[in-house]
């Protein structure tokens, strides 16, 4: 199944290049140097998104989500203790993930 035109959309607007290969055959949607963009609207592969985040080796992670779900990403990425950065599609709503202490 293809991307959305909304993930494609959000994908494009994430700065660096899209598809940034990382270990394991995956692939972030975006990335520069320092930050690892992942968009993903799916509820059943939000884990899947916050490991490809963990192991993208970018020290700034942000997760791009429909708002709805952005409550569940936020425990998702504590859980996996992932520091980083969880906003809305629209980028209007964002929500900090602090590292563990």
């Amino acid at each position: 199944m293809g991307e959305s035109e909304s993930h494609k959309r959000a994908k494009r607007k994430a700065p660096g290049d899209t598809e940034v290969k990382i270990p394991d055959r995956r692939r972030l949607d975006s990335a520069t140097e320092k930050t690892a963009t992942e968009v993903e609207r799916n509820p059943q592969n939000i884990l899947k998104a916050v490991k490809r985040l963990r192991d993208g080796g970018r020290p700034r992670k942000v997760l791009q989500v429909p708002q709805n779900l952005m409550p569940d990403v936020v425990e998702e990425m504590k859980k996996q203790g992932v520091s980083g950065t969880v906003k809305n599609l629209s980028e209007t709503k964002r929500i900090s993930v602090p590292k563990k202490k």
